[in-house]
């Protein structure tokens, strides 16, 4: 069996972590409404931009393993579960519309893992420079509307388009692209970078299982979440 490097899961864990604080306020603030916050810049910064070390990562991963048809599919299926499951709640009254999640993070994940197999056999060098050239078109595309409904995974959406997590394919999959050339330079011999390290502490062990559980992490907490937030708005 294929040794994992855990200082891939170890960030993985810590990104899913902050996802998980970030959407319990998210609940708390905005589903909710059971306390009255103003975002400050740092955490809007967080919202917006964390879950760019997720698409890194991945394509950091994604150098180090096989299958990765199989697991985008898996991934992208996910996603549109959610997406079913947001849009099913709307129509029952229970959410808002404005938060049913239309080309969510799974979503996009999943399509950045099928669309390496058109990029796997790019040298890094490549990968880079097109993954850098689709991050600008991406946050080029983020200052236009358009009036067509369905370029949004590509990021290009109408003026009154909402979704309750979006990450288009521009500019995410060029971070994914750009973590592909970091894994070709840092991870060619496919080793631990950090073999020193005690990757059983006590410190590092939580972690560890929260980045390699991290598809279960994501579809289970905010149920759970909204759960919890349910029972102290009844309070």
């Amino acid at each position: 069996m294929k040794k994992r490097i855990w200082e891939l899961d170890a960030f993985r864990g810590i990104c899913i972590l902050g996802v998980v604080v970030v959407h319990l306020i998210f609940d708390l603030v905005d589903m909710y409404r059971i306390i009255d916050w103003d975002y400050p810049d740092w955490f809007m910064f967080v919202k917006n931009w964390g879950g760019v070390l997720f698409l890194l990562l991945s394509g950091t991963s994604i150098t180090l393993g096989h299958h990765h048809i199989r697991r985008g599919l898996v991934v992208f299926g996910c996603g549109m579960l959610i997406t079913l499951v947001t849009f099913v709640m709307s129509r029952l009254n229970m959410l808002n519309s404005a938060f049913i999640i239309r080309f969510g993070v799974l979503q996009c994940l999943g399509s950045c893992m099928l669309l390496w197999s058109i990029c796997r056999r790019l040298p890094k060098w490549a990968l880079a420079a097109i993954g850098l050239a689709l991050v600008i078109v991406g946050l080029y595309f983020s200052t236009l509307r358009v009036e067509t409904n369905w370029l949004y995974p590509i990021g290009l959406i109408t003026p009154t388009f909402s979704s309750g997590d979006y990450f288009p394919l521009l500019p995410h999959f060029g971070f994914f692209l750009i973590g592909a050339a970091a894994g070709r330079v840092f991870y060619a011999k496919k080793q631990t970078l950090l073999p020193w390290v005690n990757e059983k502490s006590i410190l590092l062990r939580p972690l560890i299982f929260l980045g390699r559980h991290s598809l279960w992490v994501y579809l289970l907490h905010q149920p759970i979440l909204n759960g919890l937030c349910l029972l102290l708005s009844m309070r």
